[in-house]
């Protein structure tokens, strides 16, 4: 959809909702649940987030069934990860990252890309609705559907090492239930940073360009730096983190599952509310 549609959509979806500044239109009034559907109209009526979110499936479930069908052959994961078989499925989830992460920047930016921010808080007003909506919408949205891919991901993949008489692993063994709901909350995480950076810079390219790099190019560079840096440093990285809590195994230098749920929460909270009170605070 092209930017003037989406600027015209949201404009439809105001003037159903309010009349000029906020005001009631219709004898309706601004409620939180008038926000998220609004929020819901938007993120279903855009084809570019229905495909987004169909590539971020396809990745997830395809890399798991690659990863699987190369493992032991020279060509897959190390030996390291054949150790846990629930990895080796999941192998397709930071590439998969990306993409959520990319369609939460641009429900969020894209509106001050295209202008259609101004209609948007003419509509609430108050505002902070408007980023909760988007939360609310972008999570429950997110997360149930890469659940999914990762429960996806994983019977496929385990169904290809099984054929290859390798070693799998079941739903009912421990930790690895955990590890799919971690990695479906990995994923959605991803997209709410996205969405919150989008908010903090109000610039896409901007706010991809710092989203890509806190995720995946971070990571890199802290390895590059001295083993004692790399130690203290490293495992608190967002990614580093979320890998901890969708991992079965976790190895010695990492965090605990709990711990590193607890530390990828506070880079949402953070974010979040950094993005709350600048949009409370800054003009459209």
């Amino acid at each position: 959809m092209s930017t003037t549609a989406l600027g015209t959509q949201d404009a439809q979806d105001t003037q159903k909702t309010t009349g000029t500044a906020g005001r009631p239109s219709g004898g309706l009034r601004v409620t939180f649940p008038r926000v998220v559907h609004m929020e819901w109209i938007k993120l279903r009526s855009l084809r570019s987030t229905l495909y987004t979110l169909t590539i971020t499936v396809v990745l997830v479930i395809g890399l798991g069934v690659l990863f699987s069908s190369l493992v032991g052959s020279g060509q897959g994961p190390g030996e390291d990860d054949f150790s846990d078989p629930t990895s080796i499925s999941l192998g397709g989830v930071m590439l998969a990252s990306l993409a959520v992460a990319v369609l939460g920047v641009l429900m969020s930016a894209g509106e001050y890309a295209t202008g259609s921010i101004r209609a948007t808080l003419a509509a609430v007003p108050s505002r902070l609705p408007v980023l909760w909506g988007k939360v609310i919408v972008f999570a429950v949205v997110g997360f149930v559907l890469m659940l999914v891919a990762a429960l996806g991901a994983f019977l496929a993949g385990q169904s290809v090492l099984s054929s290859r008489d390798m070693t799998t692993a079941a739903l009912s063994d421990p930790g690895v239930f955990r590890a799919l709901i971690g990695a479906a909350v990995y994923l959605t995480g991803a997209g709410l940073i996205g969405l919150a950076v989008g908010v903090l810079l109000r610039n896409t390219a901007g706010a991809i360009t710092t989203v890509v790099g806190a995720l995946f190019v971070l990571p890199g560079v802290i390895q590059l730096l001295p083993s004692s840096w790399n130690d203290a440093i490293g495992p608190y990285l967002p990614s580093n983190a979320a890998n901890a809590f969708m991992s079965v195994q976790t190895s010695g230098d990492s965090l605990s599952s709990g711990s590193g749920l607890a530390v990828f929460a506070v880079y949402l909270v953070v974010l979040l509310a950094g993005a709350a009170v600048l949009l409370k605070r800054r003009d459209a």
